[in-house]
């Protein structure tokens, strides 16, 4: 197991994006890149307001300097710059006086959740509105009220950032967050800053497959960049997640690709169920995040997910409560942890044959023990278990769940039996 510091790296860096007003386009994303550059050399890319991506658009883009409502006796009683999420994602300007009857028109809370502000946006029809606490909101007086929101739309950009990272082969491991939520912890930071941290895990590695790391916009981003580069990424990826959701402490979730047979879907289930066997397992209906658009019909690429609370499934989601109290290092630290397993399991995931027939005499190559004791008996039974199903038709995930051992107890036999020639990796 990691020390507990890399969650804590991971912490400390989403408190400093945690302020940022992000959205699918704008000044945000780009000042959260300038961030995250300091840590990994991320590729910026711009699409162009108004670029048709398969059946989509790409929208103005949108910015904002500040918002509020102020009463008659010049309180502001909501304040853009105490919470971003006060404004109604990509509103329109607006500065007049109304009445508190019109003013209701425009205003957003959650009856069953009093204490939290909901995290509401309108991308492709443009309106303007502001979010409060149901409590605020009852507290609201009949009288005249100043609105302000200073922003814009204007055809601009959408941002997104690329990391290649080239292994021995061609072939790609894939892995895709978002960037496009204002201050939200859970939902929003801590995929980017997990996929930092395990971009520069993966710098550190000797590395058979390359990396292909993405930071995107929700939806609106994986759509351009699958319509830039959807060739290449057929041809060359071979197993991908989409990393959203993963900084609670709460049980891990697993959402599968669209067929859910892929070596990521296998490799997760693989490491899931022998390290955190309570963990939920959710059907491709569940999806939510960009695996919909990974994953869709002439796509169809092999992204799964692996969470803690999955989206959509913890009271706090998409709400003010999703806050740096709800996200701990250990959370981050934990799934941190999962994916690296995940990766090196992909990573050395082969098929092996034995190479001579019949039962191996392991005693002359120094691999049976010379006293026999229960764990040494163990170890031989696990040793001997393996033999018997490398084939060359079976892989390492298939020998680990058919004998019932964790992946990671199967790799000092893998290195053992292959240093004594009994092994070989089948073509």
């Amino acid at each position: 197991m990691t020390e507990i510091h890399e969650g804590q790296k991971m912490y400390d860096l989403m408190e400093r994006l945690f302020p940022i007003c992000r959205s699918i386009t704008g000044d945000g994303v780009r000042e959260t890149f300038d961030i995250l550059k300091e840590h990994i050399s991320i590729q910026l890319y711009e699409v162009p307001t108004g670029t048709e991506v398969f059946d989509w658009t790409v929208p103005k883009e949108w910015n904002i300097k500040d918002a509020y409502i102020m009463d008659a006796d010049g309180r502001k009683i909501i304040d853009f710059k105490r919470n971003n999420l006060h404004v109604v994602g990509y509103s329109t300007p607006v500065n007049k006086m109304i009445s508190l009857e019109e003013l209701q028109q425009h205003l957003y809370s959650l009856e069953t959740q009093p204490d939290a502000i909901p995290y509401i946006t309108s991308y492709y029809k443009e309106r303007w509105g502001f979010c409060l606490t149901h409590n605020e909101l009852k507290k609201l007086k009949d009288g005249i009220y100043h609105v302000v929101i200073d922003s814009e739309l204007i055809d601009g950009n959408l941002t997104y950032g690329e990391l290649i990272l080239p292994g021995k082969t061609d072939k790609e491991v894939f892995l895709s967050t978002y960037v496009c939520h204002p201050s939200m912890a859970n939902n929003e930071l801590s995929g980017p800053v997990m996929a930092v941290h395990l971009a520069k895990w993966l710098m550190e590695k000797e590395r058979k497959y390359t990396y292909r790391i993405v930071f995107i916009p929700e939806t609106i981003g994986s759509i351009p960049y699958l319509s830039r580069n959807l060739d290449e990424m057929k041809r060359n990826i071979i197993a991908g997640y989409n990393i959203s959701c993963v900084g609670d402490e709460r049980a891990y979730s697993y959402l599968p690709s669209r067929l859910g047979d892929s070596i990521a879907d296998r490799a997760a289930l693989n490491v899931l169920k022998n390290s955190h066997p309570e963990f939920v397992q959710y059907s491709f209906l569940d999806r939510g995040s960009d695996e919909r658009q990974y994953c869709s019909p002439g796509a169809d690429l092999p992204v799964a997910s692996v969470m803690r609370t999955k989206y959509g499934q913890y009271p706090e989601y998409h709400t003010s409560l999703d806050n740096l109290d709800l996200v701990t290092a250990k959370g981050l630290q934990g799934c941190f942890d999962v994916y690296k397993d995940c990766i090196e399991l992909i990573e050395q995931n082969e098929r092996y044959q034995v190479t001579c027939l019949g039962e191996p005499q392991l005693g002359k190559r120094g691999l049976y023990p010379t006293l026999s004791t229960k764990e040494s008996g163990r170890l031989v039974r696990d040793m001997m278990n393996f033999i018997a199903y490398a084939d060359g038709e079976h892989d390492l995930i298939d020998i680990s769940n058919l004998i019932g051992v964790p992946v990671k107890e199967l790799y000092p036999i893998v290195q053992r039996l292959m240093e004594n020639k009994l092994l070989r990796i089948r073509d």
